[in-house]
């Protein structure tokens, strides 16, 4: 199983997914710096493993201070960057929060960097057994032979490994039900087309890579059994933030009747927010429109706009999908029974 990143003697072992599929290059990363630098880079990205970047950064901070500092000083600090690398995926702040209470629990202990570096390993493990789990609960709800469409990329790279909507995907293909995948390329950066058919190539499974409006035709002509999607952070009433094109397959789906399933880790529900108004939408560099990996498209002078997520509303998701099951509507009561229970 693909493992985008992992633990090796001293330091963070990571897959920079900026130069897949042209290059498979594995980063060594020894200060928590450089880790904070790959998550804002993209070189490590996907909610569940932006997560588990950030809790093996901490654990770097404790065993790798800097000169003149204490292990302590370099945790706190680490702490305080990490939760402004990126804004929208609610699952950096569930991992720091939980490296946090290690930190605080044992910070006087010389063993420190071990705790912490122990619950960094059993985060990233948790979440792989939970997305088997979510493959084959997810597997379960497609039709045989199923024609499935999915946008970005939440494989085994985007995760701890095996991915959540793609470990779906994953899992139906090894169950025989799955008749083809198609992948939408996500603009800007084509997570999509870069790393999902990466993956999906890797096991041997039949995809297409579609331009992401040509989805549009795609569910005219019938040929969309189900819709699989990530989500970055899902609010109490269902709406959830996801990659930037996300809402529009969401009403194409709505609109032909097609199921829409929403696919997260429990880490990846904030029922601290009422709706998705109040989630943080990251903006990222005009420069990903424009000039995408130094090709420039638009002319000189042109200016873009490059939100990196958009809101479904929950009225538009058939379930959600996550380790204890599946949850249906109404949100509002579903999702915060299922978490407490």
């Amino acid at each position: 199983m693909l493992r985008p990143l992992f633990w090796e003697g001293d330091h963070l072992v990571l897959l920079d997914q900026t130069l897949l599929p042209w290059e498979e290059r594995w980063l060594r990363l020894r200060f928590w710096e450089e880790v904070a630098a790959a998550i804002q880079a993209l070189r490590v990205r996907g909610a569940p493993a932006i997560g588990i970047a950030a809790a093996y950064a901490l654990a770097l901070a404790a065993r790798h201070p800097k000169p003149g500092r204490t292990p302590q000083e370099e945790c706190l600090l680490a702490l305080a960057a990490l939760r402004k690398s990126r804004p929208t995926a609610v699952n950096l702040f569930w991992a720091l929060d939980r490296m946090e209470q290690i930190f605080l629990d044992h910070r006087d202990r010389p063993d420190l960097g071990d705790r912490l570096l122990a619950e960094a390993q059993r985060i990233q493990e948790e979440d792989i057994a939970a997305n088997q789990r979510i493959g084959a609960l997810g597997a379960a709800l497609l039709p045989q032979g199923a024609r499935v469409l999915t946008i970005c990329n939440t494989g085994a790279l985007a995760t701890g490994g095996h991915g959540t909507a793609l470990g779906i995907i994953r899992t139906a293909w090894r169950e025989g039900k799955l008749r083809m995948v198609y992948v939408c390329e996500t603009r800007p950066v084509l997570q999509g087309a870069r790393l999902t058919a990466w993956e999906l190539l890797r096991e041997g499974i039949p995809l297409r890579v579609l331009a992401d409006f040509a989805a549009g035709l795609l569910f005219l002509r019938g040929e969309v059994d189900a819709v699989l999607v990530g989500a970055d952070r899902i609010a109490r009433n269902g709406d959830f933030a996801n990659k930037i094109g996300t809402y529009v397959l969401a009403v194409l789906a709505a609109r032909h009747r097609v199921p829409f399933y929403a696919v997260a880790p429990s880490s990846s529900f904030d029922v601290s927010l009422a709706s998705g108004a109040q989630i943080p939408i990251e903006e990222r560099p005009e420069e990903e429109v424009l000039a995408p990996y130094g090709w420039r498209f638009a002319p000189e002078g042109a200016r873009a706009w490059n939100p990196a997520f958009d809101v479904t509303p929950g009225e538009l998701v058939s379930a959600f999908i996550m380790e204890k099951g599946a949850i249906r509507p109404p949100y509002d009561r579903a999702i915060p029974a299922a978490l407490s229970g």
